[in-house]
């Protein structure tokens, strides 16, 4: 019997032995690593960098260093990156007084006291000071419009450092086409504005996940010239948020990299097509909103058949994850009325209810999680109290194909 991960626990699925399934995910030796692995990984990316000297060397005559790490919605293993990057600091003269941490947040919550040091660990806490990054334009600076008009406001903080380390986690990415890389400035640490404008691009621009080179984020790595990241660190993540890779070094040449990375781990075929789909977003920190958790239901949408039917499993303890794609679920007449305006202007947060509306057009959506009824109705999505139920009720029919995606947010389809 299958065990679907949500939130902190898991969902086992009942299912008779005489009914038949299939399992989308990748072949575990793809996936192999360790915490000893990840480790070394680590360390090797950053004594051999892409594309630029060591950082040590880098870091020569800095007076002031900022690194952004991501938020507790990107699995990131920032407790195994920053006392790396920190002794690569110190060797090179830069105490940790001189070092600040931002969380790059981009339009996300801010985080608590004590979930900033969940996220950076204990030891490098009491070392350096940890900052949560704010989208108001007040607290960021302007330094730029790109070619596409997004107007660059970066954080105050991270705009006056003369020294930028980016740290993050690469995948395909829906709007991106692939995340990290310059996604830790822009939409990181960034304005709400700027965030906005970038990711409205995405109207005109529509990215397909795994491309690396999108307009949308051609935009961000032109948004980081006008305040560069003079070194990057990335990682290529399993289920276990263990590293299968890591990339040093240059911002377009470690990304490039990990973009062919990205694609060799995590794009199926999205042939056959199925009749219904149990996904599983993949647990905490994936499953912590909806906001997060739309990502793996719009890959398990594409792997179904036109008219078919999707169970996503997702907890989302912190229910929607977004006030404004509250406001908007909750006041406005439709879904189509809402997404009809948001076509004609874009909307930060909001713009979620586009991906529901195209997920609804091709599937229906049925949804096990705490969310509270009256936004499942909201959306248009039906509640599932027994996931093991459903799955007989929708194979009851001869004939009908089932699959289960164990790790929805990481198991994307490929261009075909």
């Amino acid at each position: 019997m299958p065990n679907l991960r949500y939130g902190r626990g898991t969902v086992t699925l009942d299912i008779p032995p005489s009914l038949s399934w299939d399992s989308l995910s990748y072949p575990a030796s793809l996936m192999e690593a360790s915490p000893r692995l990840s480790l070394e990984r680590i360390r090797q990316a950053l004594a051999s960098p892409l594309g630029s000297p060591v950082l040590r060397d880098i870091a020569q005559g800095h007076e002031r260093a900022i690194i952004l790490i991501s938020d507790g919605t990107r699995p990131c293993p920032n407790r195994l990156m920053l006392p790396l990057l920190l002794q690569e600091l110190n060797d090179a003269g830069i105490t940790d007084e001189q070092v600040d941490i931002v969380v790059a947040l981009g339009a996300h919550r801010r985080h608590t006291p004590k979930e900033l040091v969940e996220l950076a660990g204990e030891e490098i806490a009491a070392r350096v000071r940890i900052h949560n990054h704010s989208s108001d334009s007040e607290d960021c600076r302007y330094v730029g419009t790109t070619k596409l008009g997004t107007p660059v406001e970066i954080n105050r903080l991270v705009a006056d450092a003369t020294l930028r380390i980016a740290t993050g986690s690469i995948q395909p990415h829906a709007l991106a086409g692939v995340s990290g890389g310059a996604k830790a400035l822009v939409p990181g640490v960034a304005s709400w504005r700027t965030i906005e404008h970038n990711h409205g691009l995405s109207l005109k621009y529509p990215g397909q996940a795994g491309e690396a080179d999108t307009p949308l984020y051609a935009d961000m790595v032109e948004a980081q010239s006008f305040t560069p990241l003079h070194f990057v660190l990335n990682v290529l993540l399993n289920h276990d948020n263990e590293v299968l890779e890591a990339l040093a070094g240059d911002l377009l040449e470690t990304h490039h990299r990990g973009a062919q990375l990205a694609a060799q781990y995590f794009l199926l075929p999205a042939h056959p097509l199925y009749d219904s789909i149990v996904v599983s977003a993949g647990g905490a920190p994936r499953d912590l909103q909806l906001y997060q958790a739309l990502k793996p239901l719009r890959n398990a949408a594409a792997f179904t058949r036109p008219g078919g039917k999707v169970l996503l499993v997702a907890e989302c303890r912190e229910m929607l994850g977004s006030g404004v794609l509250q406001d908007w679920l909750e006041t406005m007449t439709d879904l189509q009325r809402s997404t009809a305006a948001l076509k004609q202007h874009f909307v930060l947060g909001a713009h979620k209810l586009l991906h529901v509306e195209e997920v609804l057009k091709r599937v229906e959506v049925h949804l096990y999680s705490s969310l509270a009824p009256h936004w499942v109705d909201l959306l248009g999505f039906s509640p599932v109290h027994d996931p093991s139920e459903w799955i007989l009720s929708v194979t009851q029919q001869r004939n009908v194909s089932l699959a289960i995606i164990p790790f929805g947010s990481l198991t994307f389809p490929a261009p075909p």
